[in-house]
């Protein structure tokens, strides 16, 4: 089983075909995890591994991999897990794509690493529109799966860590408007529209970001294999 270790996190990943490397950041919010890929409008793995390095992995503490809690825990623990797995894997540039939570995580990835990050692809980017609730509470029931086994834990510490991930007032959670007004990175914007994925978080990247492109239909039917192609061909245009 390919496991990256960064310290006491134990990260799992899977590794697709050859090529250019491309790092895939699933769904699954909290539990972002290789296998939420098959339940998607289409796998990317299935999609792209015959023309890319596709590289897919568990987020600490989900699916595979595992990691202690601690209370300066945040968007910036799982950026460093992400560049440490590429550093592993000798990936010096690379393109990522993610869903859901993987939006803010691209995000972050291009802030840390500009000069490595040859193009995002964001599916429906969680973002805060009236529903700190749900996101609250999204952490919690993820959090509850692991205090069993983790009892060492304080109930503070899962709070500050809860706080680092979804607390203040950015709409994308990891980054600020005014970042993605200056990102130069290409962007792929995919549309998301519901209480976790609101449409608003997708049109501020679309309607800011300096280098972008938006697809607002892209789950059924003759939308569906458009945005696939349109997905293709946007990698294709950014590949060194």
């Amino acid at each position: 089983m390919p496991i990256y270790q960064r310290g006491d996190a134990n990260i799992y990943y899977e590794e697709y075909g050859s090529g250019f490397p491309l790092l895939l950041i699933a769904p699954g919010g909290m539990r972002s995890a290789i296998s939420f890929w098959q339940n998607t409008p289409w796998n990317p793995i299935e999609q792209l591994a015959d023309h890319y390095r596709v590289i897919a992995m568990d987020q600490r503490n989900a699916g595979q991999s595992t990691a202690p809690v601690s209370a300066t825990d945040g968007w910036s623990t799982y950026t460093a897990d992400q560049l440490g797995l590429m550093d592993h894997l000798g990936t010096e540039r690379f393109h990522v794509a993610g869903m859901c939570i993987g939006g803010p995580y691209c995000l972050g990835l291009i802030q840390a690493a500009p000069d490595r990050v040859a193009s995002a692809t964001l599916f429906q980017t969680i973002g805060r529109d009236d529903n700190a609730d749900a996101f609250y509470a999204m952490f919690d029931d993820w959090a509850a799966g692991l205090q069993e086994s983790m009892s060492e834990v304080e109930a503070s510490t899962w709070s500050a860590f809860r706080e680092n991930m979804y607390g203040g007032d950015q709409v994308l959670f990891n980054v600020d408007e005014h970042f993605v007004a200056e990102c130069q990175t290409p962007l792929l914007v995919l549309m998301g529209d519901d209480l976790y994925h609101p449409q608003s978080s997708s049109r501020l990247v679309a309607e800011s970001a300096p280098n972008v492109e938006f697809i607002e239909q892209w789950k059924e039917g003759a939308a569906r294999e458009a945005a696939m192609s349109g997905f293709a061909d946007f990698l294709a245009k950014h590949t060194p």
